[in-house]
Formats: structure tokens, C-alpha cells, sequence
């Protein structure tokens, strides 16, 4: 059985896990055992998406389980949270997640084979209430104020600041504990250090460092 407590990886849509493979490394010299979560983001519902995150975490063996989620991986953490029961106490950090619905998603939904491209996962959340039930967790966000992304094409007026596809207002909830804005863009919090070294210190303290990078 591992001493080392672990983080759990999970991306967004249109990508696989090996798109964290650089935030995974770095948050491991940051002292965790870190694993980057692959799930198929187009072809499974949200809550069937959801309920095989909850198979792959029961099967993990570790003292704490956190979760660091990148956009929509966000939303299936949240999800998954709300409904597995049993699991191993942990902290959630929520990168670019639009957990109060995506303006970009809505706009691309609406064009020409956009909803295929959004996959079964997205629109259930965005066409669904969205309220976040208390998940015994202390959840920190990171949003991001680089708008360099998709979203700006798809939906030009996106409020500012975003990061390109989700606007910081969309990243916000009710239950966080926590949270800042990086000058990052929506796909470079991916290979972002100072990204990366938030996540570190919010797992470690429960609270971001807001001097240097806020």
C-alpha cells in the first residue's frame, strides 16, 4: 500500500490524458503520487463518465485522494463527487471549469455540427440546473485572463476576463474555498508553472498563494 498521498488527473474534452503528463510531473516533485486519468470525453454521458472516474478511484490505494481537474474535467469530479460515496478525503482544484455553464459551449452548441463536436458529456451539464452540492471537500479554483482560445471565435462576446474559452465569472462557485486568476490562456494551464505550483500549495494549505501569482 503507498504512503504517498495521490492526485488524480483529470483533462477536458477533445483531449486524452497525456495532455497533463507535464502538469503531472511537476506536481509530483511537489511530494505527491500524481496520475493522469484518461476517459473517453465524446462518446460517454457525464454521469457514466462520472461513475467510471468513481470505479478507477475506488481501485486506487492511498492514505488521501485529491483531484485536479482542467475544464471539463472539472465538471466530472464535481459530478462524480456528488453521487460516490466511500472514497478517500482529499482536497479538488478546478482549472478553467465552467461550472456555472459556458457561454462558448451555448454559442457552439448552436452552429452547424457543433453539438456533435461538444460530445454526450457537455450538454448534459450545461442543459441541466447546475447546482454543486456540498462535497465534504475544500475545493480551490484557478481561472485564467489570457483570452486566447476558441471561444472567442464561437462566442465574441465572452465577458471579460476569460482565458479564451471560459470567462473567470463561469469558473466561480458557491461551495469553493478558494480563488485566483492567473494570466494564463485555457490551454496553457496545461504547461503553466505557476498553474502548477498553485494546485501544489492549495493541496498542501487548503488556500492559494495570492501574493506572487494572483
Amino acid at each position: 500500500m503507498t504512503t504517498a498521498e495521490t492526485v488524480v488527473l483529470v483533462h477536458g474534452l477533445w483531449v486524452h490524458g497525456i495532455a497533463m503528463v507535464l502538469m503531472r510531473r511537476r506536481i509530483e516533485r511537489g511530494g505527491y503520487r500524481a496520475l493522469a486519468y484518461s476517459y473517453p470525453s465524446m462518446r460517454l454521458t457525464l454521469a457514466e463518465n462520472a461513475e467510471r472516474l468513481a470505479r478507477y478511484c475506488r481501485s486506487l490505494a492511498a492514505p488521501r485522494l485529491h483531484f485536479v481537474g482542467h475544464s471539463m474535467g472539472g465538471l466530472i469530479v464535481l459530478r462524480m463527487l456528488e453521487r460516490a460515496a466511500g472514497l478517500k478525503p482529499g482536497r479538488i482544484v478546478l482549472i478553467g471549469t465552467p461550472v456555472a455553464g459556458s457561454l462558448a459551449a451555448h454559442r457552439l452548441a448552436h452552429l452547424p455540427g457543433g453539438r456533435a463536436a461538444l460530445g454526450r458529456s457537455a450538454p448534459e451539464w450545461h442543459e441541466s440546473a447546475r447546482p454543486v452540492s456540498d462535497t465534504g471537500r475544500e475545493i480551490g479554483v484557478i481561472a485564467g485572463s489570457l483570452p486566447l482560445g476558441i471561444g472567442r471565435f464561437v462566442a465574441p462576446d465572452l465577458p471579460a476576463p476569460s482565458d479564451g474559452v471560459v470567462s473567470v465569472a463561469e469558473t466561480r462557485l458557491p461551495a469553493m474555498r478558494d480563488h485566483i486568476v492567473l494570466n494564463v490562456s485555457h490551454s496553457g494551464m496545461l504547461i503553466s508553472r505557476a498553474v502548477a505550483r498553485q494546485i501544489c500549495v492549495f493541496l498542501h494549505d487548503g488556500a492559494f498563494e495570492h501574493r506572487r501569482d494572483g
